[in-house]
C-alpha cells in the first residue's frame, strides 16, 4: 500500500529555515502528483504547495510564494519542500500527499488527494 512519511520538521527561529523531505513508497512514485498542506492549530488543512509527476509544473499558495521551493526526486521517491524566511504565522502541522489521479498534473485542492502522510510539525518562534 502507499505509504508516505514526513521528516524535517522542528522548531526554528522567525527568518530560519528549515527542509521538510516526504518518503514516498509502495507503488511507481513518478507517475502521480504529490502536495504539501499545513494545519495550523484550530485552522483547516490548506494547500502550501504541489508538484505535477515530472516536477516540471508547481503551484504555491500566495503566502509562501518566494519563500518556500516544492521539488521532488523520483528516483529517490522523495519530494520535498525547502522553506526559508520563515515566519510564526508558518507555525503548523505539515502534511505530505498523494493522489491515485495517474499523470495527474497540478492538484491543490486536498479532496484530490488519497493519501496522506501523519505530518511533521514546524513551530517557528517570534
Amino acid at each position: 500500500q502507499v505509504q508516505l512519511v514526513e521528516s524535517g520538521g522542528g522548531l526554528v527561529q522567525a527568518g530560519g529555515s528549515l527542509r521538510l523531505s516526504c518518503a514516498a513508497s509502495g507503488r511507481t512514485f513518478s507517475s502521480y502528483a504529490m502536495g504539501w498542506f499545513r494545519q495550523p492549530p484550530g485552522k483547516e488543512r490548506d494547500i502550501v504547495a504541489a508538484i505535477s509527476w515530472g516536477g516540471g509544473k508547481t503551484y504555491y499558495a500566495d503566502s509562501v510564494k518566494g519563500r518556500f521551493t516544492i521539488s521532488r526526486d523520483n528516483a529517490n521517491n522523495t519530494v520535498y519542500l525547502q522553506m526559508n524566511a520563515l515566519k510564526p504565522e508558518d507555525t503548523a502541522d505539515y502534511y505530505c500527499a498523494t493522489t491515485d489521479r495517474l499523470g495527474s498534473m497540478i492538484l491543490s485542492r486536498p479532496d484530490l488527494y488519497n493519501y496522506w502522510g501523519q505530518g511533521t510539525q514546524v513551530t517557528v518562534s517570534s
